[in-house]
């Protein structure tokens, strides 16, 4: 199972992962729900870009993430740009590259195992009600790494079909749903080798 976690001594590093994941569903719903205008995506932007200096990751850290979504911007962008506005598809795109940008730092920042740990806490009383803990926090960790991991794959089959000169379409979802199932298996073989599953 590839781990996208990067060591670091970082103000982020050392900060608690139960507050890192409150923080990030703080931000997803205030850059969901708040009314937005250019500038305050703009100044979104900037403040997830202050966070990843704040984590010190070289900037080509960043820059691959961007890199990695780049296609997700061009479809939804151009998409919304088509069917609403220029201006909502600036805000909709810009929301969503800072909720995907804040989700790969808390994956670059966070062990998996510190991750398990707060989510396992959170949701211990759902035992009570028969809840498995356990596997609702892996499932919820998984779905936060998953996040920059299928944009990377994405990122990799847009290359691989500019390279042979194919055009972007439906069909060039079919690769990429390939990739993120064999991902998906080789994560539930790590999983049922450690005895998770």
């Amino acid at each position: 199972m590839r781990s996208l976690y990067r060591a670091g001594s970082s103000p982020l590093h050392r900060m608690p992962a139960g507050a890192k994941l409150a923080g990030l569903a703080v931000c997803a719903l205030v850059l969901s729900l708040h009314p937005h205008d250019p500038v305050s995506i703009a100044i979104a932007l900037g403040a997830v870009a202050t966070l990843y200096a704040l984590a010190r990751m070289p900037v080509r850290v960043l820059a691959a993430q961007l890199w990695q979504l780049r296609w997700m911007i061009l479809v939804l962008g151009g998409l919304l740009f088509v069917f609403t506005s220029p201006q909502n598809a600036l805000i909709s795109t810009g929301r969503v590259v800072a909720l995907v940008l804040l989700a790969g730092l808390l994956t670059l920042t966070t062990t998996m195992g510190a991750l398990l740990d707060v989510l396992h806490r959170m949701l211990r009383p759902l035992r009570r009600v028969g809840i498995d803990a356990d596997a609702v926090a892996m499932t919820v960790s998984l779905t936060i790494t998953m996040i920059p991991v299928v944009a990377g794959f994405a990122g990799r089959v847009r290359e691989a079909q500019q390279a042979r000169g194919v055009r972007l379409g439906i069909r060039s979802a079919v690769p990429l749903f390939v990739m993120a199932l064999r991902h998906a298996d080789d994560v539930g073989d790590a999983l049922a080798a450690r005895g998770l599953v």
